[in-house]
C-alpha cells in the first residue's frame, strides 16, 4: 500500500532545512559525531550534540577537543555564536528537526554484531519522537538495521515512517588523520525510507557537505558502507599473505608493491602490516557474515581474509623470537622489547583495535618484558578492551632507552619519530612498516615483518 504523505508536512521540513532554522542533533561526539556537528554548524545550522559520556560535555562546551580533526577554534566559534552545544539530556531530542545517530557498533567477543547502542539510542529518541522529526543512522551495521531494528522501535508509539516521522541511513566515511579529506569534502551515500525521506535526506546533507550519492534504499546504503571497508580488508589479507610467501624465498614484498603500482590500470597498491585496526575494517565485515549466516549465504573468502589479518601479530611474534634467537641467542622471555606505535595508523591517537594490543599481548604471554613508545598515546585509557595496559605510559624515544631494549618493533610508522636514532641505536629492529627502509636506511640488524 502506497504511503499516505503530507506533502506540507514535507516541504516545512525542507523550508526549514532552506534556511537554517532546522534544529540539528547529533548522538555521539567521538570521532564521526563531532566532526559532522561541526559541518553542520559551519553550515549554519544549530546543532545540539548528545553523549552519554558526561565528562565529554564540560570540555566541549568549554571550547576543548579531544579529536584532532575538530580545532579548539571552532568549538569556541560555535559555542560563542551559540550553533552548536553539547549535552547529555536526552529529553533535548524532542526539540531537534533532524536526529544523526553516530553511536559505536562494536562486535561481541563471539564475533557477532553488537548492535546495543543502536537499539538503546533508538529508545531514547522514540521517547520524544514527534511528527515532521528526521532520524538518521550513521553507524556502520548489517543491510537491513535501520529497517528492521531501528524502524519498528520508532513506530511502536503509532507514528509511521515515510508519513509522519522521516527515516534513512548515510553511512559514516570518516578516515582519522586523512589531511586530503574532511567531512564536508568525502562525498556523502545517502538513503531513505521512501521518496519523502531520501528528498529531506538529500536536502539536509547537501547543506552540510560537496557532493551527495543518493541510493536507492537504507539496505543498499548500508551495503555500500560494508562493501567499501569489506574491499580494504580482503586486500589487506591478500598482501599480508603475500608477505608470508615471499618472505622465504628472500624477496621485499614492499619493492614488489612499488614497482607493482607503477602499472597505470588494473592495480591498486595495499600494504602490509601487522594486522588490522580502527574503527571500521577489523569490524564490518563480521557484520556482513553475521547477516549472510540469516539467509543461508556462506562468506568464504571474507572469513579467509579474516583469519588472515587476525594472525599477523603471531607472524611478528615469530619474526621476533627468531631474530632475537638468531642475533643475541635469547629467547622472548629473557627479553626486554620497545614497541613503537600504539595507535592503529600513522599520525593519529586512535587505538581502537590496534593491531599493537595483540603483539603486547603474545608478548606478554611469552614473558617478556615490555614498554611502548608513541607520541600521539602519552598513556593506554581505561577501556575495557585493554584493562590489563591501562595506566602504561610512553617512555621516552631517547638514544640510551634504545640501546637498553634487545629489540625495537615498530608497528606503527608515525611520521614524527625519529627513525634515523631507531635505526643507529636500537639492538634489534623488526619493522613491520618499511619505515626504516623506506628513509634510505638498511641496518644489518633490521629485519622486514
Amino acid at each position: 500500500m502506497a504511503k499516505m504523505i503530507d506533502r506540507s508536512l514535507v516541504d516545512r521540513v525542507l523550508e526549514k532545512i532552506a534556511t537554517n532554522s532546522a534544529h540539528i542533533g547529533v548522538i555521539g561526539l567521538g570521532y564521526v559525531g563531532l566532526p559532522l556537528a561541526m559541518a553542520c554548524a559551519d553550515a549554519g545550522c544549530r546543532v545540539v550534540g548528545f553523549d552519554t559520556d558526561e565528562t565529554k560535555i564540560p570540555i566541549l562546551n568549554a571550547g576543548q577537543s579531544y579529536i584532532d580533526a575538530v580545532s579548539n577554534q571552532d568549538l569556541i566559534k560555535h559555542g560563542e555564536s551559540g550553533k552548536f552545544q553539547a549535552t547529555a539530556d536526552m529529553s533535548a531530542l524532542g526539540e531537534c528537526d533532524i536526529i544523526v545517530v553516530c553511536v559505536p557498533t562494536p562486535l561481541m567477543d563471539n564475533r557477532d554484531p553488537d548492535l546495543s547502542y543502536v537499539v538503546t539510542t533508538t529508545n531514547v529518541i522514540s521517547q520524544t519522537l514527534r511528527k515532521g522529526q528526521t532520524v538518521v543512522l550513521e553507524s556502520t551495521s548489517w543491510p537491513g538495521t535501520t529497517m528492521t531494528v531501528m524502524k519498528p522501535i520508532l513506530e511502536a508509539k503509532g507514528l509511521k515512517s515515510g508519513e509522519d516521522f522521516f527515516l534513512g541511513f548515510s553511512p559514516e566515511r570518516e578516515d582519522p588523520g586523512n589531511i586530503n579529506f574532511k567531512t564536508t569534502t568525502i562525498p556523502k551515500v545517502v538513503s531513505g525510507d521512501g521518496a519523502a525521506a531520501s528528498e529531506i535526506i538529500s536536502s539536509f546533507y547537501g547543506k552540510v557537505v560537496k557532493e551527495v550519492v543518493p541510493v536507492s534504499n537504507p539496505d543498499t546504503a548500508e551495503a555500500v558502507k560494508i562493501t567499501e571497508n569489506i574491499f580494504r580488508a580482503v586486500n589487506i589479507a591478500l598482501v599480508n599473505e603475500l608477505k608470508t610467501i615471499y618472505d622465504p624465498m628472500g624477496i621485499d614484498v614492499w619493492e614488489v608493491i612499488a614497482a607493482a603500482k607503477t602499472k597505470p590500470f588494473g592495480f591498486m597498491p595495499f600494504y602490509p602490516g601487522p594486522g588490522l585496526g580502527g574503527h571500521c575494517i577489523p569490524i564490518d565485515p563480521f557484520y556482513l557474515t553475521w547477516r549472510a549466516r540469516e539467509f543461508g549465504v556462506e562468506t568464504r573468502f571474507i572469513e579467509l581474509a579474516g583469519e588472515i589479518n587476525t594472525a599477523m601479530p603471531a607472524y611478528v611474534i615469530n619474526k621476533l623470537s627468531q631474530g632475537l634467537k638468531q642475533q643475541q641467542d635469547k629467547d622472548l622471555s629473557e627479553a626486554n622489547i620497545l614497541v613503537v606505535g600504539l595507535a592503529y595508523k600513522k599520525n593519529v591517537p586512535d587505538i581502537r583495535e590496534s593491531a599493537t594490543f595483540m603483539v603486547m599481548k603474545l608478548l606478554t604471554q611469552q614473558e617478556a618484558k615490555m614498554d611502548y613508545h608513541d607520541p600521539h598515546v602519552a598513556e593506554v585509557p581505561k577501556t575495557r578492551e585493554h584493562m590489563a595496559f591501562c595506566g602504561m605510559k610512553s617512555v621516552a624515544l631517547t638514544k640510551d632507552n634504545l640501546k637498553s631494549y634487545d629489540a625495537v618493533v615498530i608497528l606503527t610508522d608515525h611520521d614524527d619519530l625519529d627513525y634515523e636514532k631507531i635505526a643507529e641505536h636500537s639492538n634489534l629492529i623488526i619493522d613491520c612498516r618499511n619505515a626504516i627502509k623506506s628513509r634510505g636506511m638498511n641496518p644489518k640488524n633490521l629485519i622486514c615483518a
